[in-house]
């Protein structure tokens, strides 16, 4: 079956009790053993649910992996892969665009444990290459399109530099989606997602994702200290989950087309600047065309010339774009990264993150011209 088909039918999930087209909820935190004291299914629930376990099983199809892992959030998916693979005295690259909590926790932990960190721009494939240290570097961590200025790394490429240096490669894929890319294809070792982005789709549930491409001792031991330190997604949040993957190609193409559509129409605006991939003018833009299906992504960032102030005074003028952290849900939201992230962030101040929904096109690029106007 192809992806849309394995989105929208969670698998073919049909409950044998019942029949029910919608998978149940196992809430139960434990498992009665039977007369000869053996389990007839799970053990405990803290990595053994049947819920978490359907939805591994469903990012694991989407994104071609044998094997999927679901975490309480994105941040614990992320730490618990570095921190599995990486001892003191190795090398780790982080992007240096990128997930600002992301980068901000690998500089506290490489500091911490004796773990040698680079932060590159891995869109440079010059500078990536210069940054690894054979035999020694341990994780290239990549994120494609990078937030929130979505330059576009060369996965294929990335992963074959990586590879010669004798390291693994993640990709945290949350803006791109298994609908438009699937890094496993082009080389990765690992997949990041976090969940509670487009996966889960409607803003209302926490979660994040691993999908491996091997299950080899890296993998269980990654499996190994998500069941040491508990950090597993509930039943309820499962359940959240695969209904909002149900429908993730419906909304992930639906949005995109707005988001390629609103990067052309604000390039006529004047006193903005637009960063999408789906551009002719974006750097990368042909790397985007050959590894990026579907579309080029809901997520677009725009500068308004005048710096910080301008910025914010677009935001303030805004009527139905939402000012909100977070991105991939339903609703579009607008933030100033700048404001969020701090001093220290590499973000540029007069850039505006947008995450496009599914609403009409024609109200969100009215009121977003509305607002820019002089």
């Amino acid at each position: 079956m192809r992806p849309e088909t394995l989105a929208a039918q969670a698998l073919h999930a049909i409950d044998e009790a019942t029949g029910a087209v919608v998978p149940p909820i196992h809430l139960a935190t434990t498992y009665a053993r039977d007369a000869s004291y053996e389990l007839r299914g799970p053990g405990y629930t803290r990595d053994e649910n049947p819920t978490p376990g359907h939805v591994e099983r469903v990012i694991a199809a989407l994104e071609g992996g044998p094997g999927a892992l679901v975490f309480s959030s994105g941040m614990a998916a992320a730490t618990a892969a570095i921190r599995a693979l990486c001892k003191p005295g190795d090398h780790v690259i982080g992007p240096r665009i990128g997930y600002f909590t992301l980068r901000g926790w690998l500089e506290r932990f490489c500091a911490r444990w004796g773990v040698l960190l680079d932060l590159v721009d891995t869109s440079d494939l010059a500078a990536l290459a210069t940054a690894l240290r054979p035999g020694v570097t341990r994780l290239v961590w990549i994120e494609s399109p990078a937030n929130p200025t979505w330059q576009i790394t060369d996965l294929t490429a990335a992963c074959a530099l990586a590879h010669a240096a004798g390291a693994r490669v993640a990709v945290d894929s949350t803006a791109a989606t298994p609908v438009h890319t699937r890094p496993l294809e082009h080389g990765a070792d690992l997949v990041m997602h976090s969940a509670t982005k487009f996966l889960g789709g409607h803003s209302d549930v926490l979660a994040g994702a691993l999908v491996t491409a091997r299950l080899d001792e890296d993998w269980a031991q990654i499996a190994l200290l998500r069941h040491d330190e508990g950090a597993c997604l509930g039943p309820f949040e499962a359940y959240l989950l695969l209904r909002g993957m149900r429908t993730l190609f419906a909304r992930v193409e639906r949005s995109s087309r707005t988001a390629f559509w609103l990067a052309e129409r604000l390039l006529e605006l004047p006193r903005v600047t637009v960063r999408y991939p789906g551009l002719a003018s974006h750097p990368q833009h042909a790397i985007a065309a050959r590894q990026m299906q579907r579309g080029y992504g809901s997520m677009l960032s725009i500068q308004i010339e005048g710096g910080a102030p301008a910025a914010l005074e677009v935001v303030r003028r805004l009527k139905l774009w939402v000012p909100a952290t977070s991105l991939g849900g339903v609703e579009s939201l607008i933030e100033h990264r700048f404001t969020v992230e701090g001093p220290t962030t590499p973000t540029p101040p007069d850039l505006l993150r947008l995450s496009v929904g599914l609403e009409h096109e024609d109200d969100l690029f009215d009121d977003l011209a509305q607002a820019i106007a002089p």
